[in-house]
């Protein structure tokens, strides 16, 4: 099955890739490589959250947290997408570096990026399973939570 029809399985679209604001790409391709810039947790041009992940008063709470780590790497795919013939080009996924903006103390960012892992996983099966980095920050651009780039492999030609 190919991941567009796993993507559609399973209820997901991605999104429009998101205007970089700043001198860069969303992703560039080298080879059979596609590295994608860091992604927000964006919907619709907005952030799903904002603040710091943690337990306290006020933090994001880490249920929501992975949500936004899922509409992160929804904006990484679609970045992967528009610098390939598609997402059905993807052989698979290398590497997930994901940021979590983390109030002190919080030590629960591989729970958090575990919501992009299982999306991968869900969309490219086996070649969906990834190297991944999980890293803890003070801040992230726009206050986003958190934040993902993306290596992924292409199909040969």
């Amino acid at each position: 099955m190919t991941a567009s029809a796993r993507m559609r399985e399973l209820g997901l679209t991605l999104p429009a890739v998101a205007t970089p604001v700043g001198t860069y790409t969303p992703a560039r391709r080298i080879g059979d490589l596609v590295y994608t810039s860091g992604q927000l947790p964006l919907v619709d041009g907005e952030l799903v959250a904002t603040g710091l992940v943690g337990q306290r008063a006020g933090d994001v709470g880490p249920e929501r947290a992975v949500e936004c780590a899922r509409a992160a790497v929804l904006n990484a795919l679609a970045a992967v997408a528009s610098a390939t013939d598609g997402i059905d080009s993807v052989l698979g996924i290398v590497k997930m570096t994901g940021f979590v903006a983390s109030a002190p103390g919080f030590t629960g960012q591989p729970a958090v990026l575990n919501g992009a892992s299982a999306i991968l996983a869900d969309v490219f099966g086996e070649q969906g399973r990834h190297a991944r980095s999980a890293v803890g920050v003070a801040a992230l651009p726009l206050g986003a939570p958190v934040e993902i780039e993306l290596i992924a492999e292409l199909r040969a030609l």
